[in-house]
């Protein structure tokens, strides 16, 4: 999709710009040359992230005045859908289980599929679960919603990237005083950064996605999502098998490795798991639709 108009076409080009519902009226009208599917629904969603609202409060409250700020972010936002970027960069925040996170190019946008992951980890933590790691946290959603919603002595987050690292700990300070669990973010690969610390449960989202693979991904994907956060060598496995390799120097007897896959590698991942004698138990759970998606084993 390729921003063809100016905001001046849609909406007037003094301000104020009057109601709700003339921003929603020109952010649909926007949308919908531009060829965003849903245009009517997309404008009610940018709308509600500007005001931090529920969905359909724009349009049951349409006759709201619209403040020149929120006009101004809204028009801006409308213009970035417009041009191609994913809603949750274009309002910039995406909402994760119990938390919105302020999200951009920087870090990938976290999915629902990450959610059931997060759920998985929780009920599968006990009293002695003390110390938790989330390696390649990007936003740190899976790290902020663990330490949100349990106590744990001390939750890290790792990640390669210093963007991914930056836009973390911004969220991190913005949630800081609804967290129940301290929480600290290190950079560098995998489990690099965690040298002798000792872990209760590791969890993961690595990039899975083979480079073969790149040009199959949605356009909203491909051209705007972190490649560095979805791409590995070795047939997507490259990340995967390295966290496998590391995570035993790093967990407690016990300790519990847990790993978002791709559904295509499920099998694989658990095989390679399998294989080494330094986990046992080993679990492939599904995601809400049914799917093969994460790999969870102990260490023995």
């Amino acid at each position: 999709m390729a921003n063809k108009t100016s905001s001046s076409t849609y909406f007037p080009t003094t301000l104020p710009i009057g109601t709700i519902g003339d921003l929603l009226a020109g952010c649909t009208a926007m949308l919908e040359s531009e060829g965003v599917t849903e245009p009517q629904r997309e404008a009610r969603e940018i709308v509600a992230a500007v005001l931090d609202v529920p969905k359909f409060w724009a349009a049951a409250n349409s006759i709201a005045d619209a403040s020149p700020d929120v006009a101004i972010a809204v028009i801006r936002a409308a213009m970035q859908r417009a041009a191609g970027a994913p809603l949750a960069y274009a309002v910039g925040r995406a909402s994760f289980r119990h938390l919105t996170l302020e999200v951009d190019d920087r870090v990938l946008i976290p999915r629902v599929e990450t959610e059931v992951l997060v759920d998985r980890v929780l009920e599968r933590c006990s009293s002695n679960t003390r110390r938790v790691a989330d390696i390649g946290t990007g936003s740190g959603a899976i790290a902020l919603s663990l330490a949100f919603e349990r106590e744990f002595d001390l939750v890290f987050g790792t990640d390669i990237s210093l963007d991914a690292i930056a836009v973390a700990s911004a969220n991190a300070a913005s949630l800081r005083s609804v967290l129940k669990s301290s929480i600290e973010f290190r950079h560098g690969s995998l489990l690099a950064p965690l040298k002798g610390e000792v872990l209760d449960v590791i969890v993961s989202n690595p990039p899975y996605v083979s480079f073969a693979e790149l040009g199959d991904l949605p356009p909203d994907v491909r051209d705007w999502e972190p490649s560095l956060a979805l791409l590995s060598p070795q047939d997507g496995l490259a990340a995967t098998r390295e966290l496998v390799r590391q995570a035993p120097h790093h967990l407690a007897p016990d300790g519990l490795l847990a790993v978002e896959v791709d559904t295509r590698r499920a099998g694989t991942v658990a095989e390679m798991v399998s294989v080494d004698d330094r986990y046992g138990d080993v679990e492939v759970l599904l995601d809400l639709t049914g799917r093969e998606r994460f790999v969870f084993a102990r260490r023995v």
